[in-house]
């Protein structure tokens, strides 16, 4: 009987442990109070003010972050080509596509 006793009791002691554990916060202060809710809502215009300065500081980093160089300047032109140019280049295409399928060296579809 007294086993029985102490077993719940240490049971219950290291719940109650476990419970006190999870509701301690992670032991900081926030002093400036930077995740309180704000004393008053923002206008539109506040809004459109912050949205803009987002939208600009985040076009200013995608133009110094471009992969495989280091700036705008090395992502290079794109070709341009005829109307005539993509029909050709489509037509090879789909004939290669169309033999390769005949001679069964395609894998679509297959896993």
């Amino acid at each position: 009987m007294i086993k029985t006793k102490l077993l719940i009791a240490a049971a219950l002691a290291s719940l109650m442990a476990t419970t006190g554990a999870f509701a301690q916060g992670k032991g900081e202060v926030d002093e400036a109070q930077s995740r309180a809710a704000p004393t008053k809502k923002a206008t539109k215009s506040e809004k459109a003010a912050a949205k803009a300065a987002r939208k600009a500081e985040g076009t200013k980093q995608a133009k110094v972050d471009v992969p495989g160089g280091t700036g705008p300047e090395s992502a290079g032109v794109a070709k341009v080509a005829t109307k005539e140019e993509r029909k050709t280049a489509a037509a090879n295409r789909k004939a290669n596509a169309t033999d390769a399928v005949k001679k069964g060296q395609t894998t679509s579809g297959e896993k």
